[in-house]
């Protein structure tokens, strides 16, 4: 019988899913010997020898019957000589590297480990943190690679006899060898602490937590990357608390639900949406609101979607089995404006005394990890935070990268590295003008220098001169010695969309970027731009016209301010206050005055060519929203509004009735004409047109220069009505659309166009 041996080298996600074990269990069933091993790129090496035919039948299953969760990306086999091992072997790990690999993010709990702890036959009943090699914490709780217990937080809780029994049964399939698993004898223990962090004497903290959550007390859950608030949903009064506490006034809460059948009493759902709840990512998915939800309005005032999720530890789900309503509030566990508390002191300095009760476990939490957000647009499932689940798993390109770092955005921002064809995001950090924040940005991205022991050439930033991220530069700059390059807010957006699916970034092709605010080329500050992009080099076809922000960034906050500076263009100081008169505007919301010197400061202000202040100034018109409490929020209430009414914009078949469809001057007096004639559905109308109008016209524009597929990215790129007009155009001109599926197209995906740019400073 002919014999021979193979070494073979699997890079993907391949660590922390169960892979080894399943070698192991391969290996044995075709009589083969040799071993398993990670290494310290997050790769698996795998040696076998023995019968040819069985090597054959083992290669051919490896990849056909690998774990749920893994991935194989790349897989390289080598003939070797035997080596005569007696046996196969599960190797201890080693820190060399031959190929880098993915490193695993978190996983929700699986169908088979809540089976277990919902089982009162089960050893597992009960128990708030179980997992096996198909699910539970990975990233959150990893202090480096290889992935093997000793280098995560469950290092300090050794296996009892039962689990370490299991761990070393090689044909238990979920434990043999999995590196976080736990029951109720060895693993974190859970407890219950008052809101000034004293522990709570019971027997039971989770059915405890939830009599207190139906007694209407608002608790703090510590989760897999950090806490969250908890309380009863349908109670007005809970949630108005919980905006107090938060000092959130309007920004929606998330909520998370028992299963897909209570998700369906609050939101219209289909089975779509079901499968994206149940992913092992276990995003908050914004779904449109049910007319008779029993969520309380307070949730997401003015807006018709509601955010939800579902339970992704054993805690969450015996926490919802036990409250009547199967839906709870559970936002990010901070104050506004702070990042999510990932341990107890950061908690107690927040919201202390504040909050009613703790449901506190004594796992570390090593890295902050956010609940990701996703949303449908025009059919696209896209993300508008990127983390838990998705974070820092990698995004491949067509293109060879040089190592390198990016520090993203100002707000909502990841930064990244990246390294041959990949790219790694960091998990969402969020608004850089908190300094915690920006010390955070700074740790993570050296902790993936050294994981995957980068040594970076380039260090890019956004060109905006002001933003935070700029202070951190100089530390990658004297401790790698990196080139500091900046990139433009937009063309990094647009690059991001190349990365994100793969395209070949030398061809050359269309773009329409889309958002609030980004430092321009020529100082002004960009947000509704037609590309020809290629090579990294971004050509401006064509853009919104300038309009002014009076007050600048106090524009962004207070939107008829963008209102005023828009009027201005064609109205003098009177007709503007007349105007706003007639809306009411004036005086119920701003004074003659205000309103007058906002009007002559308009000349002297920054010049935008925005489409995100341009959807906030009518937002402004139709009394929609006069205040920007959270990041986006008048265009989104906007959004919302059109949406929950059903509002239908004017095509290319209907009358034409503006001259000039990126003229923002027209646009407003386009819709504030049937307004004033208390037409207030046709002016509905007429502003889902404007926004339907932006997106053709300005997808028009960049088609006219480059006939290609046609980029689609900025944040406001997920809005439907800009989206349609985009769509529109490229039909006509028989192209697609390319939308994001992998990186957010806010500025939470700047770094990934970031990191691409540095394909052409190679060129």
């Amino acid at each position: 019988m002919q014999r021979k041996a193979v070494k073979i080298r699997i890079i993907g996600l391949v660590q922390g899913v169960g892979f080894r074990p399943y070698i192991h269990r391969l290996a044995h069933a075709h009589g083969l010997r040799g071993y398993v091993v990670n290494l310290g790129g997050s790769e698996v090496e795998v040696h076998v020898e023995g019968p040819s035919s069985s090597i054959d039948s083992f290669l051919e299953k490896l990849v056909v019957m690998k774990p749920p969760p893994s991935i194989i990306k790349k897989m390289k086999v080598v003939h070797v000589e035997p080596e005569n091992y007696t046996e196969f072997r599960i190797l201890p790990s080693r820190r060399t590297i031959t190929e880098r690999s993915a490193i695993p993010p978190d996983f929700g709990i699986c169908e088979e480990c809540l089976r277990e702890i919902l089982d009162s036959r089960d050893r597992r009943y009960g128990y708030p943190w179980n997992s096996c090699a198909w699910c539970g914490p990975r990233f959150s709780m990893m202090y480096k690679i290889p992935y093997d217990r000793e280098n995560t937080s469950m290092n300090k809780f050794p296996l009892c006899s039962h689990c370490q029994e299991e761990y070393r049964d090689l044909y238990n399939e979920r434990r043999y060898h999995a590196q976080g698993i736990s029951c109720q004898v060895c693993g974190p223990k859970t407890i219950l602490l008052d809101g000034r962090g004293k522990p709570v004497n019971t027997s039971d903290p989770i059915s405890e937590a939830a009599r207190l959550l139906e007694e209407g007390k608002i608790l703090a859950v510590k989760g897999i990357g950090g806490y969250h608030i908890a309380g009863i949903a349908s109670d007005d009064n809970v949630v108005e608390r919980i905006r107090r506490i938060k000092q959130r006034p309007t920004q929606p809460l998330a909520l998370m639900v028992r299963d897909c059948e209570i998700a369906g009493q609050l939101v219209e759902l289909e089975e779509k949406d079901c499968i994206v709840l149940k992913s092992p990512q276990r995003p908050i998915l914004l779904l449109p609101r049910r007319r008779a939800s029993r969520a309380s309005e307070l949730v997401a005032p003015k807006l018709h979607w509601l955010g939800i999720m579902l339970p992704y530890t054993g805690l969450q789900a015996l926490l919802l089995n036990q409250v009547e309503d199967g839906f709870l509030i559970m936002t990010s566990g901070n104050r506004h404006g702070f990042p999510m508390c990932k341990d107890l002191k950061c908690l107690l300095d927040q919201v202390g005394g504040e909050i009613d009760y703790i449901l506190e476990h004594e796992r570390e939490i090593v890295h902050r990890v956010d609940d990701s957000v996703v949303r449908w647009t025009r059919g696209h499932l896209v993300q508008l935070r990127r983390s838990r689940g998705y974070a820092p798993y990698w995004i491949e390109v067509s293109a060879r990268l040089p190592e390198a770092i990016a520090l993203g955005a100002e707000l909502q921002t990841a930064g990244g590295v990246s390294f041959h064809d990949k790219i790694v995001l960091t998990q969402y950090i969020g608004d850089l003008d908190n300094p915690v924040q920006l010390d955070e940005l700074r740790g993570e991205l050296k902790w993936l220098l050294d994981q995957y022991r980068l040594k970076p050439e380039y260090i890019v930033l956004d060109k905006h001169p002001s933003y935070s991220n700029r202070r951190i530069a100089p530390y990658f700059i004297d401790e790698y010695g990196v080139e500091p390059v900046e990139l433009q807010h937009h063309c990094a957006h647009a690059l991001s969309s190349i990365a994100d699916n793969g395209l070949d970034p030398s061809d050359i092709y269309p773009a329409v970027v889309v958002d609030g605010a980004g430092y321009g080329d020529d100082g002004a500050i960009w947000g509704g731009e037609a590309f020809a992009v290629s090579s990294g080099e971004c050509t401006r076809v064509s853009h919104i016209h300038y309009y002014t922000l009076p007050g600048g960034d106090a524009a962004t906050k207070e939107p008829v301010r963008t209102l005023i500076g828009i009027l201005q263009r064609g109205m003098s100081e009177e007709e503007i206050t007349e105007l706003l008169e007639k809306l009411e505007i004036i005086p119920r919301v701003i004074g003659v005055e205000k309103a007058s010197m906002i009007a002559r400061i308009s000349g002297k202000s920054p010049l935008t060519s925005s489409a995100g202040r341009l959807a906030d100034s009518l937002s402004a018109l139709l009394g929609l929203s006069y205040h920007r409490t959270y990041e986006g929020e008048p265009a989104i209430t906007l959004e919302s509004h059109l949406l929950a009414n059903n509002v239908v914009p004017y095509r290319r078949q209907d009358p034409p009735l503006i001259e000039s469809h990126l003229d923002p001057f027209e646009s407003i007096i386009y819709v504030a004409e049937p307004l004033l004639e208390g037409k207030r559905l046709e002016a509905y109308r007429r502003a889902a047109t404007v926004l339907y109008w932006i997106g053709y016209t300005l997808a028009e524009e960049a088609l006219s220069k480059t006939h290609n597929n046609i980029l689609f990215s900025g944040g406001a790129s997920v809005n439907e009505y800009i989206a349609l007009g985009v769509e529109d155009a490229a039909r006509e001109a028989g192209v697609n659309v390319i939308y994001h599926e992998k990186i957010p197209p806010g500025d939470g995906g700047i770094a990934g166009g970031q990191l691409l740019y540095t394909y052409s400073l190679k060129l």
